[in-house]
């Protein structure tokens, strides 16, 4: 008798199959709308990469404007240099190097350019407080209130840099016309992104970097704050006079 019973099927296991299926079947629905909206956003997102990445220029622009302002944004090979040579050409009335290195002075920035030390002496400001390009958009935003500057501004920074700094300058300073110039290295101007590795690599990882950018600036504009409210005092050395 209890050989029988424990050969017995048991009524609540199908019951329970049942309701799993069914719960399944529920789910298909959701699974596959997240199926997908997860490929749709990869998608997305590579499109954007070729996009950005077309965008990167790899080839120095001819400069035939003047603008009131020149700003040159530390962190990359040939920048400093490039921005020098710019401003030597009169191309701006002022420069600000923004970023700079704690122990970098100007004597050796003069060194560096000796055909212009005497420009560099009178009319080339250097600013220590920024440690990041939204730190350079801030010293720049106190450089351009301080030294009364209303009009265009160039802005000198890594081609493959240059969305993300020209997207912190213009919320920054956005009464200000921003003209850029993309300083290319040898190997940003020889290196196609899809061909080499560390091309594409430096490129990918600055669209992260700019992704999230605009995502912040984006929730920045949402609750009204702009670059303008955020210019506070520097530090003692960062002083324009």
């Amino acid at each position: 008798m209890e050989n029988d019973k424990k050969n017995m099927p048991d009524p609540v296991q199908p019951k329970l199959e049942k309701a799993h299926r069914a719960s399944l079947f529920q789910l298909r629905p959701v699974l596959f709308c997240a199926g997908l909206l997860l490929a749709v956003s990869a998608l997305a997102l590579a499109m954007g990469f070729v996009l950005f990445a077309s965008r990167v220029e790899n080839v120095e622009p001819p400069l035939s404007r003047h603008a009131e302002g020149m700003i040159a944004l530390t962190g990359g090979a040939d920048r400093i240099t490039d921005a020098v040579d710019l401003f030597a050409r009169g191309h701006a009335d002022r420069l600000l190097i923004t970023g700079v290195n704690q122990n970098i002075t100007r004597a050796e920035i003069s060194k560096l350019n000796p055909k212009f030390r005497d420009l560099i002496d009178c009319c080339v400001d250097l600013g220590y407080d920024a440690l990041n390009t939204a730190g350079n958009a801030r010293e720049a935003r106190r450089w351009v209130d301080e030294r009364h500057i209303s009009k265009a501004l160039i802005v000198v920074t890594s081609n493959y840099h240059m969305p993300r700094a020209l997207a912190e300058m213009s919320h920054a300073l956005p009464d200000h016309e921003l003209i850029p110039f993309p300083v290319v290295t040898v190997r940003m101007r020889d290196g196609v992104w899809w061909k080499s590795p560390p091309v594409a690599r430096i490129v990918a990882t600055e669209y992260v970097k700019f992704l999230f950018v605009m995502a912040r600036l984006k929730v920045a504009s949402l609750y009204g704050w702009t670059g303008k409210q955020a210019s506070p005092a520097g530090s003692p050395r960062t002083r324009w006079s």
